[in-house]
């Protein structure tokens, strides 16, 4: 099943960037002193990274890299994936030069970490619906679960600030961790395929995932959106009740949902909690819609 996704995932990819065929060696850093193969010629240049494009590895850096191969139980062949998986933003002098830092990594990452988990979830729990699987999906991906794996893992101690981020803590920022987490993932799947990629996310997630399960957040639709939405957004999900209708012992309350100023959805209920849960639940329908648009339009 997985395989399948895949593909489907390896052409959205080719479609992005414009490519006829995948090689997943293309995306490696290059040393300086190779040539670039003649059928990389037309390779977009912001895709190769090579060797002039990133700072000196130090001894020492070479050494805490290495620290970080034995905690996370993978060893890289291209040491310099990993080094650029962990250069924060505010390393880079030259503003907009995001071949030396990591957030391109953070987008490839969150793509890779999306199909593991949604394959995971498909072939781990067939009884249950979209809606579910969604629903756990939203919250076993979002920021403060990346962010509760990145702690376990130390990995603040090992992401690379400039002096203006390191001196306000950007080591143990949450967002700064999930990003550098997303990051990490693009590294190991670059260096090692799709393979070595889902067998860490799954180490680190997998336990995590059935304790989700277990727990009362599969029945919060809005604990849900909120994990979902607030992944990128820092404004909340807002509440409103926006009619009550029926006698005082069987009231219907009817509340609206709205994320960012925008109505994403309606619910009603017999109490305001059970109507907000159904307005949150269709939101998260509406947000999952929309995503679907979005992949099949870039798949076009």
């Amino acid at each position: 099943m997985i395989c399948k996704i895949w593909d489907a995932f390896k052409h959205s990819i080719l479609n992005i960037f414009h490519l006829d065929s995948w090689d997943k060696k293309r995306y490696y850093v290059k040393e300086e002193s190779k040539e670039i193969p003649s059928e990389d010629e037309n390779i977009p240049s912001s895709i190769v990274i090579k060797q002039k494009d990133l700072d000196k590895i130090t001894k020492e850096q070479l050494k805490r890299m290495r620290m970080l191969e034995e905690r996370i139980g993978y060893k890289f062949s291209y040491p310099k994936n990993l080094y650029l998986s962990l250069t924060h933003k505010s390393c880079v002098t030259n503003n907009g030069n995001y071949l030396k830092c990591n957030e391109r990594m953070e987008f490839l990452g969150d793509s890779v970490l999306a199909l593991v988990v949604n394959s995971f979830l498909y072939e781990e729990f067939p009884e249950y619906d979209e809606g579910q699987l969604s629903k756990l999906k939203a919250v076993a991906v979002s920021r403060s679960t990346l962010a509760l794996c990145a702690r376990e893992l130390g990995l603040g101690s090992f992401i690379r600030f400039g002096s203006s981020e390191l001196s306000s803590g950007g080591g143990d920022k949450s967002s700064n961790l999930a990003n550098a987490l997303e990051a990490l993932i693009a590294a190991i799947y670059l260096d090692g395929g799709l393979k070595k990629a889902e067998e860490f996310i799954l180490k680190i997630l997998m336990d995590r995932i059935y304790e989700l399960d277990n727990d009362e957040l599969k029945c919060d639709y809005k604990t849900a959106l909120q994990e979902s939405w607030q992944s990128n957004s820092p404004l909340p999900p807002v509440y409103t009740v926006v009619a009550e209708t029926g006698p005082d012992h069987n009231k219907r309350f009817e509340v609206e949902v709205r994320l960012a100023g925008e109505p994403y959805g309606r619910g009603i209920g017999k109490n305001k909690k059970e109507a907000e849960q159904r307005a949150a639940e269709k939101a998260l329908e509406v947000i999952f819609d929309r995503r679907r648009e979005e992949v099949a339009k870039v798949s076009e």
